[in-house]
């Protein structure tokens, strides 16, 4: 990763990073697994999903950790949107077992699965105790994340996203301490995914390095680290999230159209890992608040949600992100010497929206199955989700998150409100 852009940025030189302490990145790297593993300890548990727990994949990681004098058990049970009665069955199969490092396989899901198995394990109780920000008491058991999808970056991340059947809504458990210990991100785990599922996953990573990288900026005090987890954008974030959206630019319709070609998944395998970097530290915004209660409604898979979402977010943002913007439009490829902000501005966001296009992300709400009357609930749904409405870098009111809903909905992407 090259840091050209360290301090191309209108922020102060602050900034924070908290990472894994190790990340191994390349093709067949999952080979290194077991070794990995061994340092920890000699018990491991992997969280994974059924189809995933079935494969000739897991079940080479489980020979290898076997081969290093491992016991190994494995959860093959874990569900999209990870409900919490899920994570509450694996965990009360595990309270008297010794378990020393847990390893989570798969997508968002599986990971964030083992970083919520790894909390409770630790400091005991439910997910609830923990929602919000900094409420985990101190450091959990170690967790490997080892992503089979270019996506959530969870496998980075200071945040774990789980179903609560009893509110209805989805929960976020954000710490520095769940942060996995190590994260092994292996290319070829990917080349399977189906153009569908490449679509959805690829374009939660591009939404999540765009709104990393346009969200709000704080003034750097002392106390920020330890009263956010996620503080805006920052001189460091955004050097990060700029390449990975250049990334996404060169590879993404490749990977969607070209599902075998290494290079390309390769590409989009460290994107997510960026998008992952950019969200854990600076943040997401708006598109994020909304689509929670959209997927809710209409049960869509959320990249592709907040995919279709972003377009109509930037243009809202527009007139407090233009510097931003312009700097999307040259890492995606446009030339934009001869422009003034403004207009680089518009071909940033143009480009964002051909990339969607091409792999097949809908372009309204309305595509979703959502209906006019649902509109102002989704709005006033959309204010639960307030660390992320803060992180927008334009103020957010129900009037506000009434219009992007609406543009959404009919599809309006016009820049008539833009100055």
């Amino acid at each position: 990763m090259t840091c050209t852009h360290l301090l191309d940025t209108d922020t102060a030189p602050f900034g924070v990073l908290r990472l894994p302490r190790s990340i191994l990145v390349g093709s067949n790297q999952r080979q290194a697994l077991a070794h990995i593993a061994r340092e920890f300890g000699s018990s491991a548990l992997i969280c994974t999903d059924a189809r995933l727990a079935a494969s000739d994949e897991l079940h080479e990681i489980v020979t290898a950790l076997k081969q290093q004098s491992m016991t190994v058990e494995v959860y093959g049970e874990t569900e999209a949107e990870l409900p919490v009665p899920g994570i509450m069955a694996c965990v009360d199969g595990l309270r008297e077992r010794r378990i020393d490092v847990v390893i989570g396989v798969g997508g968002g899901s599986c990971m964030d699965m083992a970083k919520v198995v790894s909390v409770l394990l630790t400091h005991g109780g439910e997910p609830s105790d923990y929602y919000g920000e900094f409420a985990v008491p101190g450091p959990v058991l170690p967790v490997i994340a080892v992503p089979t999808t270019a996506g959530t970056g969870s496998e980075v991340t200071a945040i774990a996203v789980v179903s609560d059947p009893k509110l209805g809504m989805k929960m976020g458990i954000s710490s520095p301490h769940i942060i996995p210990a190590v994260a092994v991100c292996d290319p070829s785990l990917t080349l399977t995914c189906p153009p569908a599922l490449t679509a959805a996953t690829g374009a939660d990573a591009f939404v999540h390095l765009v709104e990393s990288y346009t969200a709000i900026a704080r003034q750097g005090t002392p106390e920020l680290a330890r009263e956010r987890v996620f503080i805006g954008r920052n001189p460091l974030t955004d050097s990060i999230a700029l390449e990975g959206i250049r990334l996404v630019g060169r590879s993404l319709v490749t990977a969607y159209r070209e599902p075998g070609n290494d290079k390309a998944r390769g590409d989009m395998m460290v994107a997510a890992l960026y998008g992952g970097m950019a969200l854990s530290n600076a943040g997401t915004a708006a598109a994020h608040a909304i689509q929670y209660p959209v997927g809710a409604l209409t049960h869509t898979p959320h990249g592709v949600g907040v995919g279709l979402l972003l377009p109509y977010v930037l243009r809202h943002n527009f007139p407090a992100i233009q510097p931003q913007l312009a700097r999307i439009a040259e890492a995606l490829g446009k030339d934009t010497r001869d422009l003034a902000v403004a207009d680089a501005a518009r071909a940033g966001i143009e480009a964002v929206d051909d990339i969607l296009a091409a792999i097949g992300i809908p372009s309204t709400l309305a595509d979703l199955g959502v209906q006019e009357g649902d509109l102002d609930r989704i709005a006033e749904l959309s204010q639960n989700s307030k660390r992320l409405i803060d992180n927008n870098p334009v103020p957010l009111d129900l009037a506000g998150l009434t219009a992007i809903t609406r543009a959404a909905f009919e599809g309006d992407r016009s820049f008539r409100s833009c100055h």
